[in-house]
């Protein structure tokens, strides 16, 4: 079904439920899922986006977009803080055009590219480890406290030692795909939001996806938390600490998006790596980064960069199809994609609004798309 799937081009356009196999009441479910988890404070609020066969059957907007200092109304056009989403959507097919322009290989070392990360056990680390999180490196560091420079922060993580043997364990690591970011600058000779805006967010017409929105956009933006740290509820700037000592820009966190913009790079990757008469990735690479890479990294149950559905959990629930890959971020946001059922789902919520320590979000994700995924009939 997936090689049929890749031989249509696809644009996205609204539809009933029915016309694209749903049963429409039983996926009014779905959005009582949402309704419920904002009075239940899950989150403030939600948007939330469903996708199969290309047809919108649900596009909804739920809750508040800020509490604090003001209350907002959450709309379908608001921008959200994607968090760790960035990983696949800026940071992931940046890599893989590079790839497909022959100009770096899964299997180079990362020193090839930058020679000060060869320090303390970690020459042997492949860019196919950092996008299997299987490179023996750290989840994360609180870098931002003692380095406040992007320069400083690199430097930082080429002299860290390995927290595991390269290749032996999976441990998912933000200071990765930090790494992956700077690979991308030294080898296309651009900034990494530079880089995926030329080639990926502009081509396809994502007009409202970026690093650092301008400060004019802060009304369509929704908040996320009240930081102690730095002082203030944080609206149009990245939450995460390290991407914003980073200046905002970083492979792992910082990118901002809308529900819509990110139904566009999905239907990009159900199509095959083409959207809207631009090819931005071959088919041959989508079906690559989009499948176990156990073969070649005999611990990973990872594609390149996705998370694949696991069989006992994932956010994806227990009824998407195990082919299907997703990704989720710190802040609330979710993107699942499953090329058997021909579906895709995104939920973009600001649960870190206002504190980051509610985390009932995580039995929301896989709630939602059981509903979503139990009204499929045909």
């Amino acid at each position: 079904m997936k090689d049929l799937l890749y031989n249509e081009s696809r644009v996205l356009r609204e539809a009933s439920p029915v016309e694209a196999g749903f049963d429409a009441a039983r996926l009014a479910r779905a959005r009582e899922v949402l309704a419920r988890a904002v009075e239940n404070g899950a989150f403030p609020g939600a948007v939330a986006l469903v996708v199969r066969h290309g047809r919108i059957v649900l596009h909804e907007a739920v809750g508040k977009a800020s509490l604090r200092p003001a209350t907002r109304e959450m709309t379908r056009e608001t921008i959200f803080d994607l968090a760790s989403v960035t990983k696949v959507v800026a940071t992931l097919p940046s890599v893989m055009i590079l790839l497909e322009r022959g100009q770096l290989r899964l299997d180079d070392a990362v020193t090839r590219f930058i020679p000060e990360f060869g320090q303390a056990g970690k020459e042997g680390v492949l860019i196919r480890h950092l996008l299997t999180h299987t490179a023996g490196l750290a989840p994360f560091g609180f870098l931002y406290r003692c380095c406040g420079t992007r320069e400083k922060i690199l430097a930082r993580i080429c002299e860290y030692p390995l927290g595991n043997p390269v290749g032996t364990v999976e441990v998912y690591s933000d200071l990765g795909l930090i790494v992956l970011g700077e690979i991308v600058e030294r080898v296309s000779g651009r900034p990494l939001d530079q880089f995926a805006q030329e080639e990926i967010f502009t081509p396809l017409g994502m007009a409202d996806t970026r690093y650092r929105p301008p400060v004019e956009l802060r009304g369509r933006i929704a908040a996320t938390e009240d930081d102690p740290w730095r002082g203030r509820v944080l609206v149009g700037e990245v939450h995460d600490e390290n991407a914003y000592a980073m200046g905002g820009v970083s492979g792992h966190a910082g990118l901002f998006s809308t529900a819509q913009d990110l139904a566009i790079y999905a239907q990009l990757f159900l199509n095959g790596g083409e959207y809207g008469g631009r090819r931005i990735l071959s088919p041959v690479t989508i079906r690559r980064v989009t499948s176990r890479q156990d073969a070649a990294v005999p611990v990973s149950t990872r594609g390149l960069g996705w998370q694949i559905k696991d069989p006992t959990f994932a956010s994806a629930g227990d009824l998407l199809s195990p082919e299907a890959y997703g990704h989720t971020g710190f802040t609330g946001t979710m993107i699942w994609i499953d090329p058997v059922l021909d579906l895709f789902i995104i939920l973009l919520t600001n649960r870190v609004h206002p504190s980051r320590e509610n985390d009932a979000i995580l039995r929301v994700r896989p709630l939602f798309c059981n509903a979503v995924a139990g009204a499929i009939v045909e």
